[in-house]
């Protein structure tokens, strides 16, 4: 027997914004023959942030002329002082269709991930200076009204992606083709420029691959510098919760170390993947299942405990890492209903909820009627693993609904009882709504 309880009288606060993403809604505002979209269903989900890095690989957000430098930018030589110098026509309605879903975009500033033959964009710009003076006109553009622009509450601003992904010595570089010294220039650049220009906005970076050496080295130097960081940002791809929140720890220490106390944790990036070799096949397969949908509510629900204070899956981009939307006819998948019911938790303050098993988590709320909502997850990595009778105290009598995504279920009401104890089998994700 597992055993879950929870306490309704020791309310723990908000849930943090667990259920963000990379990338927004599919869908087009300007085509009257688009049959296909899940602009409804993202909007029901209730998706804070969508951070932008990437989307210049789909064509509904408008492809290589969206949102990357050297598209807003097309030609480094011009006048980055000029608004007849930017490109902002298609960016634009990517994030004003991503608004208009209830989401506020998380903009990285930078290039998508090249894993082409020939590289053309990830090379160190030819003036550091100049490009974050057009980083700068990005941002006036979208928060100031420049350039026939808009006054959108967009807090957020990336420096980059993934720096450390590939070694100076290797030859094959897919996200930052200079030297490590030339990228500590080139951030610390940049956000003393931007937060000299928008003290009220949050700056950060650099959405770490995960290399925690890099990381040391990264912060100790920026701390060095002086460099204002209001985020630090990361990503880690796993098949277990407590890497991710072991990571966690590991770069909040570096951080705290180095004087960042202040500044947030955010990972951007996570998914499942058992590895990125013979076993990659397999977790691409079940990213888009009932064990992507439970490992995926498995870790917000470790995050939740944890020093992360905002998550961001990889991704909502329609394709192999999206397991929220079907890639022919967007419906959703089973991975969608972690993030359609986290979603409603915003409307619950957390209130404390353990369980006595690794491989049950728990999490829990209480609405503003008293009423009690808890998602009950377990999941784990052995797809053979026995099923499991899990016992839920509330510390009183209830009549409970419960829903169920699982191998069999999507996300249907399976049972209304004021006996709650459950039968779960492995990769099976419950939300209990107290009636």
């Amino acid at each position: 027997m597992s055993n879950v309880k929870i306490n309704t009288e020791k309310i723990l606060g908000d849930f943090k914004p667990l259920n963000c993403v990379n990338n927004g809604p599919s869908c087009k505002r300007h085509a009257v023959d688009q049959p296909r979209s899940n602009f409804e269903s993202y909007k029901a989900a209730r998706i804070p942030f969508a951070r932008n890095h990437d989307a210049a690989f789909a064509a509904i957000y408008g492809g290589e002329h969206t949102v990357d430098i050297s598209a807003v930018f097309p030609d480094f030589n011009a006048n980055p002082y000029d608004p007849d110098s930017y490109d902002f026509t298609c960016t634009d309605e990517y994030i004003l269709i991503t608004l208009d879903a209830g989401t506020k975009t998380f903009y990285r500033l930078g290039q998508k991930i090249e894993h082409y033959i020939k590289k053309y964009h990830i090379y160190p710009p030819a003036d550091f200076h100049k490009w974050a003076v057009v980083c700068e006109h990005i941002i006036r553009h979208y928060t100031k009204g420049w350039a026939n622009g808009f006054t959108h509450d967009m807090p957020y601003w990336e420096i980059w992606n993934e720096p450390d992904l590939d070694l100076e010595e290797d030859s094959y570089k897919r996200t930052w083709a200079g030297t490590k010294a030339q990228f500590f220039d080139l951030f610390e650049i940049t956000a003393k420029h931007l937060k000299k220009c928008f003290p009220e906005l949050k700056i950060g970076g650099p959405a770490l691959a995960g290399r925690s050496w890099w990381a040391k080295e990264f912060l100790e130097e920026m701390s060095k510098r002086e460099v204002p960081m209001d985020f630090f940002s990361w990503h880690i791809y796993c098949n277990e919760p407590s890497a991710m929140t072991e990571d966690a720890k590991t770069f909040r220490k570096m951080m705290d170390d180095n004087g960042y106390t202040s500044a947030a944790s955010i990972l951007n990036e996570w998914n499942y993947i058992e590895n990125w070799a013979d076993k990659y096949p397999y977790s691409l397969e079940m990213i888009h299942g009932a064990k992507g949908a439970a490992f995926t509510m498995a870790c917000m629900s470790a995050a939740q405990r944890s020093s992360i204070d905002m998550l961001m899956y990889y991704d909502a981009r329609i394709g192999a890492f999206n397991g929220i939307w079907d890639f022919y006819t967007y419906k959703e998948l089973k991975g969608y209903y972690p993030f359609k019911w986290y979603g409603e938790l915003y409307d619950c303050k957390e209130v404390e909820s353990t369980s006595d098993d690794g491989q049950i988590y728990v999490l829990s709320g209480i609405d503003e009627n008293g009423k009690v909502k808890a998602i009950i997850t377990y999941y784990s990595d052995d797809d053979s693993s026995p099923n499991k009778t899990v016992s839920l105290d509330l510390g009183r009598k209830a009549k409970l609904d419960v829903y169920e995504v699982s191998h069999e279920h999507q996300a249907e009401l399976v049972e209304t009882t004021d006996d709650p104890t459950f039968d779960m089998k492995v990769h099976t994700i419950l939300l209990i709504c107290e009636k």
